[in-house]
């Protein structure tokens, strides 16, 4: 009796929860409008009161395996209007739609949907409603799709058998709502039909080869179909790897209708071809052969028809995989240069960022690799390109996606004026390898060989390249190898997959993963870098983008995780490695034989005891790696105003123990918020001249932390904006609003897409902006072409470090050039008095304008106003193109054989080697048509000085090809 009750209890109450979402009309198909109302009456599982002002729905449409698996629509925390729902004033609220448009499912998704799910929520996400599960806890309300269900019993949906040839292979379903028809397809040609009947029974017996199977049933006009496959276990010829091959596609030199693919897959027992050229239904002939003293799999492709477009997939089989790895994995090629993506393709082509992308196979799932022989090699213009020195780097930091509003290699190609104009030398391009999903900063990278698509084609980026080599500007890539995400073959192809949906983390026998990270800064799945075919691995991906883009160096994120011996703890991930200090260097060397002056640029941000193996390592060949070098906090505390942690001697290298000028130092990046939302936002409100709340005093001291930083010996990077003073949040959200760091469970937004401010409001037109912008312009102009920035330094505050005094010399330079440099600079929030402890006396310079400055004693104060900055020198600089007063002057053709013309009228034209060395001059009256010859000069770079009518100065960079 008892028993009795406690049923009667569950099934009222179960009613009671199912009664808490309805669906009208309870039965419906993917293509039929419905109505979706939930109740909000209290129940357990829902913290949302009656009361609530707005509903959100989540919601997806999948299969029987997950409910959300073809697609989910909502953003959890976001008051976007995208799920909301429709108050019908009872506590009950509605959603109307279609879920084959809502969900934007395809043709197969549409033909393959069978459920339906959802949970609800408040505005801002704090509060949820979900079902109540029995016998307890709480889960997603699940509906079904369909007018009628189709239970496939035997095999698993979406399942594949592995067999020898000529085994059997029973297939059994059944259906509700009455009587229908089936209907059994293999590889497209029907084996067996069975009309008027609710189950349905059949063997197909004597399988022989590979077989796609499609059981079609229908009811009243309605279909539902499921998906299975037998994959027969072929014979595998053994046979050596031919000599010279690598990992990956090996194009035939001499034969363009040939191509060797080449796969290292050890624990696998066979391994098959798929691919547009035998439409996804290999044969025997399609089996890759086994190299007998190795793991490697290969197989050589015929007949393939130069310049077209191929695309394939392994298919990689284990017999007897490890728990819960799965028997079968179709995967793209590791190495693959350009894959197809099922996820991302569809967007990209939409917004035609792309152009001519090939089509994504239809029917197949998961990425596939594009394949062409007799490619047209992309033709440099500058095949020689000289880069600057390491340190005189100033580093340009550039996320593409939110440069400019196209948010493409072509944006930064329209923007090359810009980047001359500022007199950067080099930038860093954020990652922009294949990474998972469009909308990313690229550290999610899942194919490290592989070029993203939505930013462009390779060519366009090759493109971009050739056109900053010819301007002196060297580029540079964000490469995040310490891990790759769950898209990547090589973490697909030995993973746990319990819920058999695909996806997984690395297994016990994964070849290059750890499967518990061994570091406590753990993003993705972490790579074992102690592993042989771990470095082979990336050892091809420097080699990719050395070779093939001509990339003049890395900036290698995370470089902590390079370690095996620091698992979950933070004091030994922070300590000195020497198994992470001797594989980077190894790294390192590898870049330099591919390519002696390559840039390494390590994201360690440790102890200084590891960071100096690096920095000072090979120093003596001029090599040494550059370290990224954080300074945003004690400069963001100047930028408030305040002197408690504003001590910048860390800005310099000598302060870390490096030999070296090894530090690529930096005060803003994209790890950290920007300066200007800091300084407006949390700044010193006292004062004449306060900073918290006051967009103006804030941007006014832009120019002195550019001249406190990029002035100081060594390399030195800014993040995009920065020289205009970009005040927007990096937590700023898709609507608007700003999030913080520490929003981990509600979703910080810092990956999310930034506006565009800067050009919509044409900021370099600004009163406010503009003069940053030419600030940062000289100051990098003065350290790229000034020696005695190269040279030594001290840094000091007065008494304060609200008043900062930075003395730039080089003793080895004559007295007759700029060898003695003072940098002042006033971060108080009212205007002082700073002792500028000038070396001597006598006529110095303010080296912005070259306007002359009597010291008559060393120790005399100078009166700086709050926020600003002097600059003096013991000689003139030369001033560049930002001098007032001077028309824009444009060098053409630039690069040149022979000639160049200037658009001004010049009284003087002088051409220096890049060393500092005149070489050629023209005096007198020139027109702007005048034809300056450059026949006797070599190829190489050089600095134009020009002097106009006006007695104006601009430089400007010359190629001579």
């Amino acid at each position: 009796m008892k028993l009795k009750i406690s049923l009667l209890f569950f099934l009222a109450f179960s009613l009671f929860t199912n009664a808490q979402v309805t669906i009208s009309p309870a039965t419906f198909n993917v293509t039929d409008q419905i109505t979706i109302t939930v109740s909000l009456a209290a129940q357990s599982c829902n913290g949302i009161p009656t009361t609530a002002p707005k509903v959100y729905m989540h919601a997806g449409a999948g299969d029987d395996s997950n409910a959300f698996g073809f697609g989910a629509i909502g953003n959890w925390g976001q008051d976007d209007g995208i799920g909301l729902m429709t108050n019908n004033g009872n506590g009950t609220w509605s959603i109307t739609l279609t879920p084959s448009t809502y969900f934007n499912l395809n043709a197969t998704q549409q033909a393959n949907a069978t459920k339906l799910g959802m949970v609800f929520r408040s505005a801002n996400g704090s509060q949820e409603l979900k079902k109540q599960q029995t016998p307890s806890g709480c889960g997603d309300f699940i509906f079904n799709i369909g007018a009628f269900q189709l239970n496939l019993t035997s095999p698993v949906n979406n399942s594949t058998t592995i067999m020898n040839a000529g085994g059997n292979l029973n297939i059994a379903a059944t259906n509700t709502g009455g009587n229908a028809s089936y209907v059994l397809k293999g590889n497209g040609l029907t084996l067996n039909s069975n009309t008027s009947t609710s189950s349905y029974s059949f063997n197909h017996t004597n399988i022989a080869s590979n077989t796609n199977y499609v059981l079609e049933v229908t009811q009243n006009g309605s279909t539902i179909t499921r998906k299975f496959t037998v994959i027969v276990a072929p014979t595998t010829i053994s046979q050596a790897v031919p000599a010279g091959l690598q990992d990956g596609i090996n194009y035939n030199t001499s034969d363009a209708t040939k191509a060797t693919l080449v796969l290292d897959a050890p624990g696998k027992d066979f391994v098959y071809v798929a691919g547009s050229f035998n439409n996804y239904q290999p044969n025997v002939s399609y089996a890759m052969k086994k190299d007998p003293s190795s793991s490697k799999f290969w197989l050589e492709l015929t007949g393939l028809i130069p310049g077209e477009n191929y695309n394939y997939q392994y298919w990689v089989v284990d017999q007897t995989p490890i728990a819960n790895s799965p028997s079968l994995v179709k995967t793209a090629d590791p190495y693959s240069t350009l894959v197809l993506s099922p996820f991302d393709d569809e967007e990209i082509i939409n917004l035609g960022k792309y152009p001519n992308l090939p089509a994504y196979p239809v029917g197949q799932e998961r990425e596939v690799t594009v394949l062409k022989t007799g490619q047209t090699p992309y033709q440099w213009q500058v095949t020689n390109f000289t880069k600057p020195e390491k340190d005189k780097l100033v580093v340009y930091e550039v996320l593409v996606r939110d440069f400019d509003s196209d948010r493409n290699f072509q944006d930064l190609i329209d923007k090359i004026d810009y980047f001359k104009n500022l007199n950067i030398n080099a930038i860093e391009l954020m990652p922009v390898m294949e990474f998972e999903g469009n909308e990313s900063w690229g550290y999610n990278t899942s194919f490290h060989l592989a070029l993203d698509k939505f930013y462009g084609p390779a060519d366009k980026l090759k493109e971009f390249i050739d056109l900053c080599h010819q301007n002196g500007i060297a580029v540079i890539l964000d490469v995040a190898l310490n891990h790759a995400f769950g898209r990547n073959p090589m973490v697909r192809m030995w993973m746990n997959d319990p819920e058999n949906d695909g996806w997984g983390e690395p297994a016990a026998d994964n070849p290059y993963f750890n499967q518990v990270a061994t570091h406590s800064y753990s993003v993705g799945n972490d790579f074992n870098h102690q592993q042989a075919r771990t470095k082979y691995y990336v050892k091809r991906v420097v080699k990719q983008w050395i070779e093939e883009f001509k990339i003049d160096g890395f900036r290698w994120d995370l470089t902590k995780g390079f370690t095996q011996n620091a698992t979950g703890s933070d004091a030994n991930t922070n300590a000195y490695q020497q198994d992470r200090v001797d594989v980077l260097k190894e790294y390192a060397d590898y870049s330099w034989s591919l390519d002696p002056n390559h840039y390494v640029i390590f994201e360690h941000l440790g102890t200084d005891s590891e960071e100096q193996q690096w920095a000072n390592y090979r120093l003596s060949e001029g090599k040494g790696i550059m370290m990224w070098g954080e300074m945003f906090h004690n400069y963001k505390q100047l930028a408030q105003g305040f002197a408690t942690d504003g001590v910048i001697t860390r800005m310099g290298h000598t302060s870390r123990g490096f030999t070296g000028k090894r530090l690529l130092g930096y005060a803003e990046s994209h790890d950290k918020d920007r300066l200007m939302y800091e300084a407006v936002t949390y700044g010193n409100a006292a004062g004449t001249f306060p900073v918290g709340g006051n967009l103006t005093n804030a941007l006014n001291r832009m120019p002195a932390l550019g001249a406190t930083s990029l002035l100081i010996p060594g390399p030195k990077m800014i993040w995009h904006f920065q020289e205009l003073g970009m005040d927007d949040s990096i937590y700023t959200c898709n609507n608007g609003t700003v999030n913080t760091e520490n929003d981990v469970i509600t979703g910080d937004c810092k990956l999310d897409k930034k506006p565009q401010p800067q050009w919509v409001e044409n900021w370099l037109t600004s009163p406010s902006r503009s003069p940053i912008y030419d600030a940062y312009s000289r100051f990098i102009s003065l350290k790229i072409n000034e020696p005695v920035f190269n040279g030594s330094y001290a840094i000091s505050p007065d008494a304060n470090n609200t008043k900062q005094r930075i003395y730039i010399y080089d003793n080895n330079l004559p007295s007759t050039q700029l060898k003695n440099v003072v940098v002042l600079a006033n971060f108080s929030v009212a205007n002082q008095n700073i002792v500028p402890d000038f070396p001597y006396t006598g006529t110095w310079y303010n080296l912005m304008d070259n306007s002359v400055v009597n010291v008559t004693s060393t120790n005399a104060v100078i009166n700086v106003p709050s926020g600003q900055y002097r600059i003096y020198g013991n000689k003139p600089a030369l001033l560049d193109k930002n001098e007032f007063g001077m028309t824009k002057a444009t060098l053409f053709p630039n690069p040149s054989n022979n000639f160049f013309q200037i658009n001004v009228v010049t009284k003087e034209v002088a051409i220096y080697s890049i060393t500092g060395q005149l070489v050629k001059e023209f005096k007198g009256g020139f027109n702007s048509d005048y034809t300056y010859s450059i026949d006797g000069l070599n190829q190489g770079i050089y600095l134009v000085k020009v002097t106009d009518e006006n007695d104006n100065h601009t430089s400007i960079k010359l190629i001579k090809k």
